[in-house]
């Protein structure tokens, strides 16, 4: 699905990312976490396409081609969904509204027709009901007046109706109370496939109790430098960070 090979980057002229190595295959939960300021939303970013950072050495290749040279809109079309850490809010543009755009740029880009009203609002009605979304919601404009577990959801939304091959999900636990969280990570959840991947960024192993990944790793001064399965998370909780950087500073 993703494979990454020995990537640099840089954001105005500051190396962050110092040689990533990773591959995630489809069916596949992984796990991403380090302290702050270790490159985790660089990582992200950088896959997503974000043009502010600078790939100085390495490759990128989703489903064996190489994305480089893509822009954010060609990967998003190509199956990669990012979600923010701090979603922006677009008044005047209902849920509904935003969804149906996103989903006929996407078709439109594969060579496709928009999809038939119907066919559109049988999918928003299926989807809304899989993760518990009252209709009203739907109508609200974009974010405006959300909070931060509704901003979270209505990702979790648009995850659901486009069906990307790779979701990347940058601290999406940021800011949210356990209730919210266990509604983001129940989407998630039932959202997972065989013929889909996920990526989690996040500080902290609470998230992993509710989205279980198949691989952890810890990304430390621009590098990962300890992968491992679940329990890796549960360490890091106990014993924080440090121990990791007087292992690799030994």
């Amino acid at each position: 699905m993703l494979k990454i090979n020995n990537l640099h980057a840089s954001v105005e002229d500051k190396s962050i990312l110092k040689g990533i190595n990773l591959e995630i295959k489809a069916g596949e939960v992984h796990a991403i976490m380090g302290p702050n300021g270790s490159g985790k939303s660089t990582l992200a970013s950088v896959v997503a396409g974000k043009e502010e950072y600078e790939v100085t050495d390495g490759t990128i290749l989703l489903e064996g081609e190489d994305i480089e040279e893509l822009a954010a809109e060609e990967r998003a079309h190509k199956g990669i969904f990012l979600s923010f850490q701090y979603p922006v809010e677009i008044p005047g543009v209902s849920v509904t509204n935003f969804m149906k755009t996103a989903i006929n740029a996407n078709r439109k880009a594969k060579g496709l027709e928009d999809m038939p009203a119907n066919e559109m609002l049988k999918l928003i009605r299926e989807k809304s009901e899989m993760l518990e979304i009252d209709r009203k919601f739907l109508s609200r404009s974009l974010n405006e007046g959300f909070s931060g577990g509704e901003k979270k959801r209505n990702e979790i939304f648009q995850m659901a109706m486009l069906e990307p091959k790779l979701a990347i999900l940058d601290e999406t636990d940021s800011g949210l109370d356990i209730d919210a969280l266990r509604i983001v990570a129940n989407g998630v959840n039932k959202l997972k496939s065989k013929d889909n991947a996920v990526l989690v960024i996040t500080h902290y192993q609470r998230l992993l109790d509710y989205i279980v990944p198949d691989f952890v790793h810890v990304l430390y001064n621009g590098k990962i430098v300890k992968s491992g399965g679940k329990e890796l998370a549960h360490e890091l909780e106990e014993k924080g960070y440090d121990w990791i950087k007087e292992e690799v500073n030994a």
